[in-house]
């Protein structure tokens, strides 16, 4: 459409001055050159016509591409998206690789219960050695003498490793109970906590004392370590 429309305006504006240069001038062949040359100028407009129609045909043409930078962000790929990410996590998931995990000889581990939510408690444990340790994916708990380790919430998983400069904390969120008549409920008394490494092979096991009247149900779950106490309690 854009080819027809600048060809018919180029043709109308070429006849246009032709009939202008005859009438003015009286056929002379000398005039008539003159005219001609003049016509070609007065075609030249029409040029710019159609760099006008270019130029605002042109962000039509342009959309698709920049339409296409949001959408590849959102993959790997993506320019914008990709870069802005690769410093919030690689680098720390390298430096992780070769720090050691926190463990019951270089850490401590507790659990108390909570307001809010209902029916959860809060695990914490505290780099209490010298160096730096991490927090590597879930802590595996059982609760008394339970064979089963008790599930692991995947959503809960954090984009990073959490690293504990000596003296931090990382927290766990613990949910104990189902939706009401969905399981069945069991008293605990006590909670083994078992730490891994970043192989999830176990590093040892802590017994903690739970919260008096603590009740669990196989519809449970517990937390990846986060780095702060909101996260681990908002899934």
């Amino acid at each position: 459409m854009r080819i027809n429309r600048i060809r018919t305006t180029a043709v109308a504006a070429t006849a246009l001055a032709a009939a202008l240069s005859l009438t003015a001038c009286g056929g002379e062949d000398k005039a008539m050159g003159t005219k001609s040359a003049g016509a070609a100028e007065t075609a030249a407009p029409a040029a710019s016509d159609t760099d006008d129609t270019a130029q605002q045909d042109a962000p039509e043409a342009g959309a698709p591409e920049t339409q296409t930078v949001p959408a590849g962000g959102k993959h790997a790929g993506g320019n914008g998206d990709s870069r802005a990410k690769k410093p919030e996590t690689a680098p720390n998931a390298e430096a992780a690789a070769s720090i050691p995990a926190c463990t019951p000889q270089n850490s401590t581990v507790k659990v108390s219960s909570v307001s809010r939510p209902i029916n959860h408690l809060l695990l914490k444990v505290t780099n209490t050695g010298s160096k730096d340790c991490a927090a590597y994916h879930a802590p595996f708990l059982r609760f008394d003498d339970a064979q089963a380790v008790y599930p692991i919430l995947d959503d809960s998983k954090p984009q990073a490793v959490v690293v504990l400069s000596p003296g931090e904390k990382a927290y766990a969120g613990i949910g104990l109970l189902g939706q009401p008549g969905e399981g069945e409920p069991v008293k605990s008394d006590n909670l083994g906590v078992i730490m891994v490494d970043k192989n999830n092979k176990s590093k040892g096991e802590a017994t903690l004392k739970l919260p008096a009247e603590t009740y669990t149900d196989s519809l449970g779950f517990v937390t990846y370590w986060q780095s702060d106490m909101e996260t681990a309690l908002m899934f």
